[in-house]
This record gives structure tokens, C-alpha cells and sequence, in this order.
């Protein structure tokens, strides 16, 4: 039995540009577990250190450590596009690695959203940490991370970009060492002491973080550069979160086709299809986005054709993906179903396909993450924020929705209101900085 030849990381590449794929060129360095896990936790090397990362670093480090899960690469979307291999993966497992990292790099490069990205972002984050060093040295290590637990904390509501320039922050002049905002004019606080005025009943901003930066009027120059720092790193992260299932599924249907064109021997067919196997395998009680992605695109080219997966991999996101491609040959061959409480146990509520495209699809919208509208800057006429939480059917989780609106309280300065809906009543949650209060209404 003959041993394989194991291709490197360009005739990889090379192999698939022939079978129609046009990825970035890709960087391929191993690197051991701790340094991937790291890399893993920050989502993109280099990023700025806050104690959140490090609690998801020691969480996914101590599984791989017990044998409970293992991480075989990360890819980086960028121009070129870095991937990092676990240094204990075999040859055939990197080989495997660097089949499924092509069809993530042909994603990144294609997929409408990511067409605004940066393609140098782990440049833009580097620097973004060098500045929070600085400020931490100027204002102190603790007074940067609790401001930075408050940013975070809300850190998934921007909205992501319609044209490149959105992605760049809006300019400001610095007058009498006030930031105007480029809409308008908060005025300054001259010799007498003057309050600057800021616009009131702004009709429903999404851009919660956008909003804070521009119109916070008790941030100091350095909170407003961390706001604007955590919203451009998350504006860069967002397409990734709409196309979780999509990215996974062309990756995964890509490995499998690269890996059948190459020659193998009996023991490394095994070792692939084991592999395949994992990936693509049902997780209980969740979906797991590897086999549905992957089955949806199948099916659709059994029943289209391959022009129609490489326009639904350019077109599309998670939600019409769902929408458009989920059919029942896919629901049947996963097993899908959905279930929920009743009466004290979870129990199965549908089998019917339609209905668990709906979930799926209701699920997916937004990312799964509920939208909070701005509305007013300055209610009750004393600089008080409102926020309206846009419900479509999932009430929030009021403890959490309590806690964090805490945070945006200490970016604010000033009373924070939230309204949403309840078992069908409205109610809104307030915090002034000393007690929490519940209105319903």
C-alpha cells in the first residue's frame, strides 16, 4: 500500500481555484494549543486583553485538556487571510484543516456581507490594544476594564454597515476640547459653564453604541475612543454572526469535495470520513450549523445545480438562506423537530418542516439578539435616555436586561430607561444610577 503524498498549503489553494473557488490568498502557521485557544477566546489575534477573553480561554482550553472538545484551525477574515492549524493534527488532519479553511477564505471573499469589512483588521485591533494600554497607564487598569465591562456589555447592538465608509468613524473636530457630533451641534461648555444640548426624540437609532459615542455627553475623550474602538471591532465581527450556518455548511461541503479529488490511502479515507463525521454530526437539543449548512447546500445543488449554491454563497444570509433553501428532504434527513415547555416538561411541538423553517428563521433574525432602538436622548427634558426594545414575540430576560441596563447607565451619566413587552404588557425597566425601578403599563 502506498503511503500519501500529502499536498502543501499553495497546491491546496491552486486545487481549489480549479474546482471554481476564488479564495484570499491564505497563511497557514501552527501554532500550539494554548496559542490557538488564546486566539480563539480573542476571536482575532492581537485584540485588546479584557478578563472576559480570558474566562472564555480557560473554559475551552480545560475542555480540549480533558478530551471533551478539540479546535483543529481558526481562519482569520482577511487580505491575505490567516489560518492557525493545531500543531498535534496529523497530515491528514491538516490537510483536511486546509480543504475546509478554502471554503471559508471563498466565503469571506464573496458573501455580500462581508463586503465592507477590513481587510487588514488584525492591524486595527492591534492598534486599538496599544490604546487601551495607554489609557489604562493615563487613567488606571481598573477604571479602563469597568468602563470596558459596560461597553461590552452591549457591544452586539450596532448596525452593521451599507457602504464601506460606514465602517470608518464619523470625523470630528475638536473645538475648546469638546467633540461636536457631525449631525449636529451639542454646542460647548464655555467659561461660564454652560450645558451642551443634545438633540432630543431621536427616532429610533439602532446604532446604540454609535449614538453613546457621538452623544454622550459626560464621556470623556478616552471612553469615546474605547466606544468607537469595541463598535469598529464588532461592526467587523457581525457578518460572521449572520452567516454562522451558511460560512460552516460551504466550508464543510467544500472539505469534502477537495479531499475526494485527492489520492489517499484506505487507512486516511477512514480517517477523513471519521472526521467528516464529527463535523457534520447532529448535536442534541441545538442545531449545529456544520451538518445544517452542509445538508442545505447538498440538497440544493441536487435539485438546481452547482450555479445555484455559488449564488446563494454570494446573495444570501442565515435567514433567507433558512428561508429559501430549507426544504423537508433536509428536515427529514436531520431529524429537525421543534419542542419547548409545557406544563413543567419539554415536549415535542411540531414535526411539520414549514414550522420548523419558521423557528429557525424567527431564531436567526437579528442573530438571535434582540434590538434595542434608540428614541429619546433627552426625556423628560433632563438628559435622560430611552430606549425601546423592538419585540417580535421573545420577551427579554429581565434580570439580564435589568443588570445591563446598569452599564449603559454608567456610559450614559444619566436615568436610562428601557420599554418592552411582558406576558403582553408593556413595562419599562429604569435605572438612575442608585436603584432599579419597574413601571408597568
Amino acid at each position: 500500500m502506498s503511503q500519501t503524498v500529502y499536498p502543501s498549503d499553495n497546491e491546496v489553494w491552486q486545487l481549489a481555484r480549479g474546482m471554481g473557488l476564488d479564495p484570499f490568498p491564505v497563511t497557514f502557521e501552527s501554532v500550539p494549543a494554548s496559542v490557538l485557544y488564546e486566539f480563539a477566546a480573542y476571536l482575532i489575534p492581537g485584540r485588546m486583553a479584557h478578563w472576559s477573553y480570558g474566562k472564555a480561554y480557560h473554559a475551552m482550553k480545560t475542555r480540549y485538556d480533558y478530551g471533551l472538545n478539540k479546535l483543529y484551525e481558526m481562519v482569520i477574515n482577511a487580505n491575505p487571510a490567516y489560518a492557525f492549524l493545531l500543531e498535534s493534527n496529523s497530515d491528514l488532519e491538516n490537510t483536511f484543516v486546509r480543504a475546509h479553511v478554502m471554503g471559508h477564505v471563498d466565503f469571506f471573499h464573496h458573501n455580500q456581507c462581508f463586503r465592507h469589512t477590513h481587510s487588514d483588521m488584525v492591524e486595527v485591533v492591534s492598534r486599538h490594544a496599544e490604546r487601551v494600554r495607554q489609557y489604562e497607564f493615563e487613567v488606571g487598569r481598573e477604571e479602563v476594564e469597568k468602563f470596558l465591562d459596560a461597553v461590552l456589555s452591549i457591544q452586539e447592538h450596532v448596525a452593521w454597515p451599507a457602504a464601506a465608509v460606514a465602517l470608518i468613524p464619523r470625523p470630528k473636530v475638536e473645538i475648546n476640547g469638546a467633540y461636536p457630533s457631525a449631525e449636529w451641534d451639542w454646542g460647548r461648555r464655555d467659561e461660564d459653564s454652560s450645558i451642551r444640548q443634545v438633540k432630543a426624540n431621536v427616532h429610533e437609532e439602532e446604532d446604540l453604541l454609535l449614538f453613546l459615542m457621538e452623544e454622550g455627553r459626560h464621556l470623556q475623550d478616552w471612553q469615546r475612543d474605547v466606544v468607537g474602538m469595541v463598535r469598529q471591532e464588532m461592526i467587523y465581527f457581525w457578518p460572521q454572526i449572520r452567516t454562522k450556518i451558511m460560512n460552516e455548511g460551504w466550508a464543510s461541503y467544500w472539505h469534502a469535495a477537495i479531499m475526494r479529488e485527492l489520492t489517499l490511502s484506505d487507512t486516511d479515507y477512514l480517517d477523513f470520513a471519521r472526521l467528516h463525521s464529527q463535523v457534520t454530526a447532529p448535536v442534541p437539543y441545538q442545531i449545529n450549523p456544520y451538518a445544517l449548512g452542509y445538508a442545505i447546500f447538498q440538497d440544493l445543488e441536487r435539485s438546481q445545480g452547482r450555479d445555484a449554491i455559488f449564488l446563494a454563497r454570494s446573495v444570501d444570509d442565515d435567514v433567507s438562506f433558512i428561508r429559501n433553501y430549507l426544504t423537508e428532504t433536509v428536515a427529514d434527513s436531520l431529524h429537525l423537530l421543534v419542542y419547548g415547555p409545557e406544563q413543567e416538561r419539554i415536549v415535542v411541538k411540531s414535526r411539520q418542516w414549514e414550522r420548523i423553517r419558521e423557528q429557525l428563521v424567527a431564531e436567526l433574525v437579528h442573530g438571535g439578539i434582540p434590538v434595542i432602538h434608540v428614541n429619546d436622548g433627552d426625556f423628560n427634558q433632563r438628559g435622560e435616555l430611552y430606549l425601546i426594545h423592538r419585540h417580535e414575540g421573545v420577551d427579554l430576560d429581565l434580570p439580564y436586561a435589568e443588570r445591563t441596563l446598569r452599564h449603559v447607565q454608567r456610559i450614559w451619566g444619566r436615568p436610562v430607561h428601557l420599554e418592552t413587552r411582558t406576558t403582553g404588557k408593556r413595562l419599562i425597566l429604569s435605572y438612575d444610577g442608585k436603584a432599579d425601578t419597574k413601571t408597568v403599563i
